[in-house]
């Protein structure tokens, strides 16, 4: 009988599935739960046939053209792969999976909470309260913004988008998006080819726009100033789509009324000018995490190897 292929996990997963994996595989996990240095990384790659990383973990070309190395496929647990060089990955002949599909309903879940969060000022009213420095119910007090009438702009018009828009329509919200090309289920004014032009008359600009070296920065200091003053920018993107300088710059002066952010462009490390800020809600990376997605998102891994493993066409293939 053949040995069970060997596998590493780079984090701790959701206990079902890395019970089914388990059942399956020879199976190494982080019990530490810490992100794993570069060395570790390589290691890996040498003494496993797989490799199962999360999206905090930056798989350089030295890391995935380790000299001695053994792993065959890299079966990423999450849809984003920019932190994977691919053409290593290609080069090396290695397979690369990633996880699409699973996050939709809980990343949308998380737009719309960072939306409202920040339009009423629910975490400056909360950080308020728990500092013992509420005075009680003012006619004035901390008077934020309706979403009912106002127009949301979607940066990117995939999945988690629609979703988003979905949602906002049900608190009112007029729905206007920007993409490569327009969208034929959606009225023809709701579309935006200049993402300029969309900031400028969004109250609330939310981005879905993968990553990658077109879109990084994206929302820089001139799109931004084109925003209105009581504008509000989210992100569930990917932390590279917004110069993070740029907009405490914008926050700190009012030029815009809010942010709410989900992603950063150097996780965990967070822009200090932000983290100082009342007027941006900071969210420790929370997109896909409920149990049901991040549950999803670990079988997705799961089915990939087992059909790697088999010889099968992947479900995912990145690379």
């Amino acid at each position: 009988m053949s040995a069970r292929p060997r596998i590493l996990l780079t984090r701790r997963w959701p206990e079902e599935v890395e019970q089914r994996l388990i059942a399956s595989y020879d199976v190494t996990l982080n019990e530490s739960d810490r992100p794993m240095d570069a060395a570790s990384l390589a290691q890996a790659m040498r003494d496993h046939d797989a490799l199962c990383p999360t999206v905090t973990d930056r798989l350089t070309r030295d890391i995935v053209l380790a000299q001695g190395r053994r792993a065959r496929i890299i079966a990423n647990y999450g849809a984003g792969y920019e932190h994977i060089d691919l053409d290593a990955a290609r080069e090396a002949g290695l397979a690369v999976t990633n996880t699409p599909d699973v996050l939709t309903e809980a990343t949308a879940d998380i737009a719309m909470t960072l939306m409202l969060m920040a339009m009423r000022r629910a975490s400056e009213g909360e950080r308020e309260l728990r500092a013992g420095d509420w005075a009680g119910w003012r006619p004035t007090h901390m008077i934020g913004q309706s979403l009912d009438g106002k127009l949301l702009g979607l940066v990117g018009f995939g999945r988690i988008a629609r979703a988003v828009a979905k949602r906002a329509a049900a608190f009112g919200m007029r729905i206007a998006y920007h993409s490569r090309r327009p969208a034929d289920d959606m009225p023809a004014d709701a579309y935006f080819a200049d993402l300029g032009a969309l900031a400028q008359q969004a109250d609330v600009l939310s981005l879905h726009a993968p990553g990658g070296a077109e879109t990084r920065h994206m929302v820089d200091a001139a799109l931004l100033a084109r925003m209105p003053v009581h504008g509000v920018l989210v992100n569930t993107g990917r932390g590279s789509l917004v110069d993070e300088a740029a907009l405490a710059q914008s926050l700190a002066e009012q030029r815009i009324a809010a942010a709410g952010l989900d992603v950063y462009e150097s996780e965990p490390q967070v822009h200090p000018t932000l983290i100082a800020l009342r007027n941006v809600v900071l969210l420790p990376h929370l997109g896909s995490a409920t149990i049901e997605a991040r549950t999803a998102m670990g079988m997705k891994v799961a089915d990939n190897l087992d059909r790697f493993f088999a010889g099968e066409p992947l479900h995912d293939p990145v690379a």
